[in-house]
Parts: structure tokens; sequence; C-alpha cells
């Protein structure tokens, strides 16, 4: 059987959802989601986004995450050629009934974003002994 071969996903630019007050392209991060017993890992890849310029929020059941960058040129260069675009990140998912939406940590390291989406304890699961008799 033949494996397939994996190609990154290319930086994908969407419209922004809402009127921006602050010009320039707007990228969908790539994310990936692991499931743990206890929680959903949530892992956002924004290049160039320092953690202070991060935002994560919750509106009715919507987690938002939004990362602002600014521009790579220095004080005194000008941009002669581009083929590497810049511009904010913005994701939004629908968070159900499983999430502790109170519980959700977040932490930002070298662009990267990951997000800890804890179970409420009713969605955990867990193995019920069975008796004899």
């Amino acid at each position: 059987m033949a494996e397939k071969e994996l190609k990154p996903k290319a930086k994908e630019e969407v419209p922004a959802k809402v009127e921006r007050v602050r010009p320039g392209r707007v990228f969908l991060p790539a994310v990936d989601i692991f499931e743990t017993p206890g929680a959903l890992v949530l892992v956002a890849d924004m290049p160039g986004v320092s953690p202070d310029q991060v935002t994560v929020d919750i509106k009715e059941n919507h987690l938002i995450i939004q990362g602002e960058i600014s521009p790579p040129l220095g004080a005194k260069e000008t941009l002669v050629m581009q083929e590497f675009y810049t511009g904010d990140y913005q994701r939004e998912f629908h968070l159900g009934s499983t999430i502790d939406q109170k519980r959700i940590a977040a932490a930002m390291k070298d662009g990267v974003l990951r997000l800890t989406l804890p179970k409420v304890e009713k969605a955990k699961p867990r193995k019920i002994q069975v008796k004899v008799g």
C-alpha cells in the first residue's frame, strides 16, 4: 500500500468577517486539534505573532483567535520586491457543551498558540466496573 505524500497547507487568505480599522490581509492560521481523555488541545500556527499581540475571546459559544503582525520593514527600509505576505490571523470555532469554557488555558511560544480546552466532568470518558451476580 503506497503512503500518501503529506504536503503542508498553503497560507490561506480569507475575507474579514467584520469591518476592520486596521489595513492589511487576514489569514486563517493552520490548526491541529488533538483529543485527550480530559481535554481538546488546539495548536494554531501564527508565525510572526508575538504573545502580546494574540487575543482569545469567547462570545456566545464561539472561540475567536486573533493575532496581529507588524510589517517586517525596518525604520529606514523600503520594500523593493515581495514574495512573502504578512497579515493578521483570525479563526473562529464553535464550542460544544462538552467544553468547560471557564477553564480554557492559552500559551504562545515561537509563533505557535496552544489552547487547552478542558472537558466538563460529565463528558470525560470513564470505565464502569461490571459486578458479578
